[in-house]
């Protein structure tokens, strides 16, 4: 995170005594990054926070996937994923159908009307983007409230659990990294303070308020982390219940930005997705597009131009507006398009030539590029358009 914040009742001096008004200690953890080496929080609890009395395997949601072979373009409809008879007992955690996968991230997605079990990502950070619904997020930092529209940011190991709020469904669209996701270098200090040109701000991000007091005993927790065979997960139960927290501070802790309060980048003509980076994490960028003003030079072409990202799989989640590039292709709300490396893609045909004159996009997509191939998971093969690939062309293969 780019700056310190302190939360409830901390002494005056880390790493020194801390009473109560009975004068019990309490108990020091620090959470961090890298070893002792990047960013970290200091918690204060009242119980021991490393206290537990069982673990159980966790059989994590369905990991596998399966190459992107034969190599094609491929358009995926998630909202197909959940009809209401299942995301009314689903959850926004357990409730995850892999998307899309490789060694340094996953992307899932949910659709959920039940309240998540406590639950800890040890492999790595993990950012949800709340496509509609909202939700209560409780976090053993604080209290976290998402809508329509955010990025909840949750480092790596951070307990927390998904409490669904409002009358319809949370969809949620989970990207999970095998390491730590942060803003983009470029647009920190050597300090960490965001700069001028960056296109969002230390005032759009939303931490958790006042800690968050809970009781109970036998609390299970389910762990997602990592062994030599791959991910795994642990059901471990806690003596005392983990939200025990009674004051923090560091530079790393959970945290919202809402889509919204991005400022577009735009320019004379059309300009590359970098202008759309929002994160990054290891191997992979977050990226999104929003509602803008495009390209005014007097013979621009508002639409991006057909490209080959040689090093890098593109993944595009369209979740509002009208995407003027995709017209005519079947994709709309809900859709992913997955454009590898190794073959061009770019606008559908026609949408080239009916850009021209376009003054602005009303357009919502969050995109996903990596720099190692993706694999499909189940979710992302249970929901394939069969069809897309060959939109371009205006017909199928020759059999």
């Amino acid at each position: 995170m780019a700056h310190y914040l302190r939360v409830g009742d901390v002494p005056p001096k880390r790493h020194t005594q801390h009473r109560d008004g009975e004068g019990r200690l309490y108990y020091e953890e620090l959470m961090g990054e890298e070893g002792f080496s990047a960013d970290s929080s200091l918690l204060y609890h009242r119980e021991i926070p490393s206290a537990i009395v069982d673990a159980r395997p966790w059989d994590v949601p369905a990991a596998a996937t399966t190459p992107n072979h034969p190599l094609k373009p491929r358009h995926l409809r998630l909202h197909e994923l959940f009809p209401e008879d299942r995301w009314a007992r689903t959850d926004a955690v357990t409730g995850r159908r892999l998307v899309l996968g490789n060694g340094d991230v996953r992307i899932s997605y949910a659709v959920s009307a039940a309240d998540s079990p406590l639950y800890r990502n040890a492999t790595g950070d993990e950012v949800v983007y709340v496509e509609s619904g909202s939700a209560t997020v409780e976090t053993i930092f604080g209290t976290l409230h998402a809508r329509q529209g955010d990025y909840v940011v949750v480092p790596m190991s951070a307990t927390h659990r998904w409490l669904p709020t409002g009358d319809g469904p949370l969809r949620t669209y989970a990207i999970e990294a095998n390491g730590h996701i942060a803003p983009p270098k470029r647009y920190l200090s050597r300090y960490g303070q965001f700069l001028e040109h960056a296109p969002y701000c230390e005032r759009d991000l939303h931490a958790p308020g006042e800690p968050l007091q809970a009781d109970g005993t036998d609390v299970d927790v389910l762990v997602k982390h990592r062994t030599s065979a791959g991910i795994v997960g642990t059901r471990m139960t806690y003596a005392r219940h983990p939200f025990d927290v009674v004051g923090w501070d560091g530079c790393l802790y959970p945290f919202t930005f809402n889509i919204a309060d991005f400022e577009p980048i735009t320019g004379r003509v059309h300009q590359p997705p970098p202008v759309h980076q929002v994160f990054e994490g290891p191997g992979f960028v977050v990226c999104n597009f929003v509602p803008r003003k495009v390209d005014y030079h007097p013979l621009s072409i508002p639409v991006p131009y057909y490209h080959s990202n040689v090093d890098s799989d593109e993944i595009m989640f369209y979740c509002g507006g009208d995407y003027e590039a995709r017209k005519g292709s079947g994709i709309g709300q809900g859709s992913v398009s997955v454009h590898p490396g190794g073959l061009a893609h770019g606008p559908q045909p026609g949408a080239y030539e009916r850009s021209i004159g376009a003054e602005s996009f009303d357009e919502l997509a969050v995109m996903v590029d990596t720099f190692r191939p993706l694999e499909l998971g189940e979710g992302g093969a249970a929901c394939e358009d069969d069809e897309y690939a060959w939109t371009w062309a205006g017909r199928g293969p020759r059999r």
